[in-house]
């Protein structure tokens, strides 16, 4: 019944596990004792909690986990080889494909809140919190233990239906539910997506070293980018699917039933000259409702930046220069670096 209850909200796939995750402690502690966290703080500060959901929120007996397709419903079946060729114009921006319609915290969000409020109506009233990227949870190791796929080598979880091309959310709850077998894992010998990362970020399998990620990078990194990783960040200029486009599962990638995912205007085969000229009241506008809002317009100008000196250092046509020159008296310290970086190539 629950699965139905989901499916019509626009989830694919239902799973439930407990709240026990203490076998996964010592990893995250080694993680996060290497630094391989870098500039996010909060993940040092909930620390073990993540690992705890019962600390999280008293009393949770077992955890709801459920995935989300987000591929764009006009998707071709040659997907990954478009978005492949993509990186090969470095005059283009590159913005992650899930970047590229509304924002999923608030869709999951919303619909998250919807089911649990359905559960409420039919079972009577129980305690319970949703939860989408937005707090201390180990949302792809409760995936994982409630079978809806096993982790990749790049960390992200898999799935033999649907690749990698989907959201997580969970439902903490009070009930003791039974809950879903996990699923074995499927990566065998291959390791193409340590192999295409163009900052060697998956330092080996299942180990990521958020520091050296281009999602990291461009979105969660506030500051100035290392000298040695900018030349590696090609026309990347929001995120990165590099090792999700070369993953051989993701040719089971389903699409979304929902236009939520649907890409916007601007923010897929955009030049990076169009993209750099938005004043920060253009950017608002083109970003309202959408994830890549959160990073501001100064760092969506100094991630910019960093892709046109790469296209200038490729060969690409002056015209690029000048769109930089015309920002090398920005008010911002941090994007006046970045240009004049990129005016040196």
């Amino acid at each position: 019944m629950i699965r139905d209850w989901a499916r019509e909200l626009g989830f694919s796939q239902i799973g439930v596990t407990g709240v026990d995750l203490s076998s996964s402690e010592a990893g995250l502690s080694a993680w996060l004792a290497a630094g391989f966290h870098g500039g996010m703080g909060y993940m040092a500060q909930h620390g073990l909690k993540r690992a705890r959901p019962a600390e999280l929120l008293p009393g949770t007996l077992s955890v709801i986990t459920l995935r989300m397709d987000y591929l764009s419903a006009a998707a071709p079946d040659d997907w990954q080889e478009i978005e492949l060729q993509r990186l090969s114009r470095p005059e283009e921006g590159a913005v992650s494909i899930y970047a590229r319609g509304r924002d999923y915290h608030k869709v999951l969000r919303r619909r998250l809140q919807l089911l649990a409020a359905r559960m409420t109506a039919e079972w009577g009233p129980f305690g319970y919190r949703v939860f989408t990227d937005s707090a201390p949870v180990l949302e792809a190791e409760l995936a994982a233990r409630s079978g809806q796929g096993w982790r990749g080598k790049h960390t992200l979880l898999l799935n033999r239906e649907a690749g990698s091309m989907f959201f997580l959310g969970e439902i903490y709850v009070d009930l003791q539910l039974s809950p879903t077998e996990p699923v074995a894992e499927h990566c065998g010998r291959c390791q193409a997506c340590i192999d295409v990362c163009p900052t060697r970020a998956i330092i080996a399998p299942y180990r990521l070293d958020a520091r050296r990620c281009i999602s990291y990078l461009t979105i969660e990194h506030t500051g100035s980018i290392a000298l040695e990783l900018r030349p590696l960040l090609g026309n990347h200029i929001y995120g990165c699917d590099d090792c999700q486009l070369v993953c051989p599962w993701n040719k089971f990638a389903q699409r979304s039933a929902l236009p939520d995912f649907d890409e916007r205007a601007g923010l897929a085969g955009s030049q990076l000259v169009t993209l750099f000229g938005w004043t920060e009241q253009e950017f608002m506008l083109h970003t309202e409702g959408s994830p890549i809002r959160r990073i501001g317009h100064e760092r969506w100008l100094r991630n910019i930046a960093v892709a046109l000196g790469n296209a200038l250092r490729a060969g690409a046509d002056e015209q690029l220069r000048h769109a930089l020159a015309a920002r090398a008296q920005h008010s911002s310290a941090l994007v006046r670096e970045h240009v004049l970086w990129a005016l040196a190539a």
